[in-house]
């Protein structure tokens, strides 16, 4: 926050600066992860009094859904921060901006009471509106607006929810843990809790049809924003549908699970489809993010729906692994759109063509993000959907249906390299530059950890599993 009050400062101090914060706590959750979760609970808990007249405290810690997700948030706002380091645009308000969103998403997945939750959920939101509104595209006021609107007015039937949850724990607590030992709602109540919690989490997700606000925020953030939207924010709405309504509403959600596994089946066909029609390459990749966050969902239904312990584990081990790797390689894909628009100014991909040629790193660094996103094996996205499938075809079979969308989306991307990497130039891409070292410096790690996840996933899925093979049937 300081930095926003330092506008007259040099810019190199404010992106050093910047730099020097988030790789300090990208090194913190380092030490976190290597100090471990433990089975069948929350570890490295901290908890300070905050309201205790009505059981509110600072409470953080973590497990083995959470830890990966902080995890990924780091990483991602560490490579955000280098790749920012060029903006000469105001930076000390960018880099206050930055900072304080990055302290609401770890916030978000670390939290432990419910209030504090909702707190650091709505603080990011105000974080990206004026992100989006001060640094994004032509259109930004209007994706500004819809974006708050949509996520502000989303967020309302969770506090309704939470104070169900709060005035029907014995005693009075906003104490996740105990809400999560035991469920403090049943019958109709949990039902209409699990219902306000689903409206919540399906416009942050986002599924079909409360999905609208995606693409334009998307196409309208600057890159940095968008990176940070598609690769940490969107996952507040599933690691929500697991932390909230699966741990906290088991029982309504079971009851629900076919519904809600409809909606992950639809959304994942949708995204896929309707990213198929998009010639802005920016757009492709937001209607991408519906259709993997829709094989999350499906993930997440299909562990509510069987009471086989190993399925359902794997189906959450899976759902918990797709969240990450949607985080690394859509975020790739959109440092390396706003890395292709620095140099054009376009994402038409008609525009282009030949690209491969000019500019080799950024076209193979593309390559291997897209072959990651439509799930080839080797990747990071084959080993979290293979998972979800491979639950989803024991317990519910019809729902393999979406496996459809791997097809489609195999098309898009086959199309869109074709487009833009392969044949002859276009008027936009004579004389444009490849990426330089700053640039390699952010795709790099992205490309490494792509490969790493597909070759080797046991790293990440044993923190994971650890956690979902002890939840609450």
């Amino acid at each position: 926050m300081a930095l926003m009050f330092m506008p007259r400062a040099p810019r190199r101090l404010i992106h050093g600066v910047t730099i020097l914060t988030t790789g300090a706590t990208f090194l913190i959750t380092l030490a976190i992860w290597r100090r471990g979760v433990f089975a069948g609970g929350f570890a490295q808990v901290e908890e300070i009094a905050w309201i205790p007249s009505i059981g509110a405290a600072y409470r953080l810690g973590v497990d083995g859904l959470s830890l990966p997700l902080i995890l990924l948030t780091s990483f991602l706002f560490l490579l955000s921060s280098i790749y920012a380091a060029r903006s000469s645009d105001r930076p000390a308000v960018f880099a206050g901006l930055m900072l304080m969103l990055e302290t609401a998403s770890i916030g978000t997945f670390a939290a432990l009471d419910a209030l504090l939750f909702y707190v650091f959920f709505e603080v990011s939101l105000v974080s990206m509106y004026f992100m989006i509104v001060g640094w994004g595209y032509e259109d930004r006021r209007r994706a500004a607006l819809m974006f708050f609107l949509y996520t502000l007015l989303g967020s309302l039937p969770l506090l309704l929810a939470i104070l169900g949850l709060f005035l029907g724990s014995d005693p009075h607590t906003f104490d996740m843990r105990a809400w999560i030992d035991n469920p403090p709602l049943s019958g109709l109540a949990a039902m209409l809790a699990l219902i306000a919690m689903l409206f919540t989490f399906a416009v942050k997700i986002p599924v079909f049809p409360v999905h609208t606000w995606l693409p334009a925020a998307h196409v309208q953030a600057p890159t940095v924003g968008s990176v940070i939207l598609a690769g940490v924010m969107l996952k507040f709405g599933t690691y929500g549908l697991v932390r909230f309504a699966l741990q906290m509403t088991p029982d309504a959600f079971r009851e629900a699970g076919v519904v809600i596994l409809a909606v992950g089946v639809f959304s994942a066909i949708y995204g896929a489809f309707v990213a198929l029609a998009q010639s802005d390459l920016k757009k492709l990749i937001a209607y991408t993010s519906v259709n993997h966050m829709g094989y999350v969902v499906i993930g997440v239904a299909v562990a509510a729906l069987t009471f086989d312990a190993d399925l359902r584990a794997i189906a959450l081990d899976g759902a918990t692994l797709q969240m990450v790797s949607h985080g690394v390689v859509t975020g790739a894909l959109f440092f390396l759109v706003g890395m292709l628009q620095d140099r054009a100014h376009e994402r038409d991909m008609g525009a282009f063509g030949g690209l491969l040629t000019l500019t080799p790193r950024l076209g193979w660094f593309f390559v291997l993000s897209a072959f990651a996103s439509l799930g080839l094996p080797g990747l990071a996205h084959f080993p979290a959907e293979f998972q979800i499938f491979l639950a989803t075809l024991n317990v519910r079979p019809w729902a393999t249906i979406a496996i459809l969308a791997i097809v489609v989306t195999a098309g898009l991307y086959l199309r869109a390299i074709a487009l833009v990497f392969l044949g002859e130039p276009g008027e936009k891409s004579a004389g444009m530059p490849d990426l330089d070292r700053r640039e390699m410096l952010v795709v790099a790690p992205l490309a490494t950890l792509t490969i790493l996840i597909g070759v080797a996933p046991s790293w990440l899925l044993d923190i994971i599993h650890a956690t979902m093979a002890t939840l609450r049937q």
